[in-house]
């Protein structure tokens, strides 16, 4: 017993020291302290990551769930068995592929080990007279190696290390032939349920370093974001039955270094049965960058050990035109 005591103190101070470090600036800022909000580095860290969150409409803060891994590490402390899940989705800045494997146990805590791989496709290069030199490949890499517990009953929490890497490659001929840059971050976040069937949530995302693809000077800080969550299960307190839940989520997300650029998502998910679990799922986003503003919408099936789940994006790009293609997430628990 004597444990869950010193496993709870650890976990506090390990998320207070991670959430007070985001008030330093960062080793590459200005002397003076002051980081530059221009513009931001590895923006593919803010891509939704499972077919969940993108039906959800990114309402991840207070959803316990494998997929907490790329969310709010809090929420694998609800995962109470080993499981592996892929996932793979299209985004307009390319195709992206995510695996997870999850160690959970309702005693110790759950472990996670996931990579994230975006691969913005190839780009022919020409010189000045239109002939073909070269072909570039561009692709984002992510290693994240996640930790949560329960504090005590109704609060876990949850944190995260993730290295980050852009790499730029080529066949042929380029300019800028063999760019790779690397830096690392934290998310730190926590969950809690004040009464049985309200969740709310808080944490911080994508804090550390500045990405440094050419010089010092020239290095972007990372798209470090604040976000709050709140969910209910509306259904559930209106029928008293326990074999079905209507979760309704609203989350707001802000940056932390340049505060005032809010993103509000709301995500609401129906499911029916205990053991096997069937679940329909819809989200809204209003977001900061008018092209992800939308409906989303998604389906889930849990049968014994497997689990599928696939999401749709009906939001048009306000870059191509057009929508999405689905998104999948397929696990089984080990």
């Amino acid at each position: 017993m004597t444990s869950i005591p010193i496993r709870a103190a650890a976990s506090v101070w390990l998320i207070v020291t991670v959430l007070a470090a985001a008030g330093a600036p960062s080793p590459a800022a200005a002397q003076d302290g002051s980081v530059s909000t221009g513009s931001e580095g590895a923006l593919f860290l803010l891509l939704p990551v499972g077919a969940r969150a993108v039906a959800l409409g990114r309402v991840m803060t207070t959803v316990e769930s494998s997929e907490a891994a790329f969310w709010n590490p809090a929420g694998l402390a609800g995962v109470d068995k080993n499981e592996i899940v892929l996932f793979r989705g299209d985004h307009v800045a390319g195709t992206a592929t995510a695996l997870t494997g999850v160690w959970g146990s309702s005693d110790a805590g759950s472990l996670g080990l996931s990579y994230f791989l975006l691969d913005a496709g190839e780009l022919d290069q020409r010189d000045e007279n239109g002939n073909y030199t070269g072909t570039i490949t561009i692709r984002n890499h992510l290693g994240v190696a996640s930790a949560a517990t329960r504090l005590f009953d109704g609060m876990s929490a949850g944190v995260s290390f993730k290295v980050v890497q852009f790499r730029l490659s080529c066949r042929g001929i380029c300019p800028d032939a063999g760019t790779a840059a690397t830096t690392w971050a934290v998310d730190a976040g926590v969950q809690a349920r004040p009464i049985e069937r309200l969740r709310v949530g808080a944490m911080v995302a994508h804090l550390g370093p500045r990405l440094q693809v050419r010089n010092a000077e020239q290095a972007d800080p990372l798209p470090t974001r604040i976000r709050v969550a709140a969910s209910y299960d509306i259904l559930r307190a209106l029928t008293e039955r326990e074999e079905v839940s209507g979760w309704l989520g609203i989350e707001v997300q802000d940056r932390l270094r340049d505060p005032g650029s809010l993103s509000v998502y709301f995500g609401t998910e129906l499911s029916a049965g205990t053991d096997d679990v069937i679940s329909l799922r819809a989200g809204y986003v209003v977001a900061d960058l008018d092209q992800e503003d939308g409906t989303r919408v998604g389906l889930g099936v849990r049968y014994e050990r497997f689990e599928l789940s696939i999401a749709k994006s009906l939001a048009v790009s306000t870059l191509t035109g057009e929508t999405e293609p689905v998104h999948v997430t397929f696990a089984i628990g080990l």
